[in-house]
């Protein structure tokens, strides 16, 4: 698989790309199915409706990866907090972790109640052609704990911060049981069938350096050190949203680092590029403007080159963005990096 191989940093003929939420609202073909399905979280546990729009994207824009379709709040929902999903709100949890007692009140083993998940990457792989990977992931702890903390998404992360500064045993505790969850949730879906996994830490940012790579990091860098050790074949993806200020402090046993649209790439690459394959990391808003998108694609090319490189937007798919575009984009790319 040529994703696979440009992961490990092998020769591949061209650069692969995929892009992050590429499955989702900007296609008709995922509207019309999620409609089928009901509710989000409905289409998250529908193991033929969630294959399905795993590969809506792979066969309307050629990328070379898929990625599974499910949602980072899936774990945390089976460790014991009810989760729902409001219009117009996102996901909120009825219940938050408050005190010492929260944590220990999780249920242990959640990653065992996560079948569908490892079902939905069952099917997929079974379903996508030989040559197109898989990809697996989650949610960093530390991102996962401030959802679990705050209820909802949050611009302060305050309850967070108060936890961290003023009880960091409760936060460590839970950062520690959700460390150990994630490590065995992404084995069960290397097993599956996933060909490559990524976790994503898209709260990052909230968090200044010292502070980052205490209750962050350090955890991120323990699960991909845990499967690399079992499976070392297997590439490790990590997407810290938002700290180009911290690259010097970047280290672990991983093999992919994703950087954000925020990050200069020429940064990147001359703090990070000759000890990881770096992922990314086009403004998803240039895909509104075709010139603007070819703009960009060429400005990273240029830095980046043909290899140790995989081509990928530096955060989500926007739900109004072209679909013509998001193809002209993957075309692009690989013409423009053929060797």
């Amino acid at each position: 698989m040529i994703f696979v191989d440009a992961c490990l940093r092998k020769p591949t003929p061209y650069t692969p790309i995929w892009l992050m939420r590429q499955a989702g609202r900007y296609l008709s073909e995922y509207k019309q199915t999620r409609a089928k399905a009901g509710s989000f979280l409905d289409l998250c546990k529908n193991v033929p409706l969630a294959t399905e729009v795993t590969l809506q994207p792979v066969e309307i824009l050629d990328v070379d990866a898929a990625i599974l379709f499910s949602d980072i709040l899936v774990l945390p929902m089976e460790m014991g907090l009810p989760l729902e999903f409001l219009a117009g709100e996102g996901p909120h949890f009825k219940h938050t972790i408050n005190v010492l007692e929260d944590v220990k009140s999780l249920r242990e083993g959640a990653y065992k109640h996560l079948e569908y998940v490892y079902d939905i990457v069952s099917s997929t792989r079974t379903a996508l052609p030989k040559d197109k990977a898989l990809i697996g992931f989650c949610g960093s702890p530390w991102t996962l704990a401030t959802y679990m903390i705050e209820g909802q998404g949050s611009k302060t992360y305050a309850k967070s911060k108060a936890m961290l500064y003023k009880q960091p045993h409760i936060l460590k505790a839970l950062l520690e049981r959700l460390s150990e969850e994630l490590k065995f949730y992404l084995e069960n879906q290397i097993r599956a069938g996933a060909n490559a996994v990524q976790i994503f830490d898209s709260w990052a940012s909230a968090l200044e350096c010292e502070v980052y790579m205490e209750f962050s990091w350090k955890y991120m860098k323990e699960i991909a050190a845990y499967l690399k050790g079992k499976y070392p074949h297997i590439p490790i993806m990590l997407f810290p949203k938002g700290i180009a200020g911290y690259l010097d402090r970047i280290d672990g046993h991983f093999d992919v680092f994703g950087v954000d649209w925020s990050t200069p790439i020429h940064l990147a690459k001359e703090k990070l590029g000759t000890k990881y394959v770096l992922q990314g990391n086009l403004e998803p808003a240039r895909l509104y403007d075709r010139d603007f998108m070819e703009q960009g694609v060429d400005e990273i090319l240029k830095v980046m080159g043909k290899e140790g490189h995989i081509f990928n937007l530096g955060h989500g798919m926007l739900p109004d963005l072209p679909r013509e575009n998001a193809i002209t984009l993957v075309q692009m790319v690989r013409e423009k990096t053929k060797h």
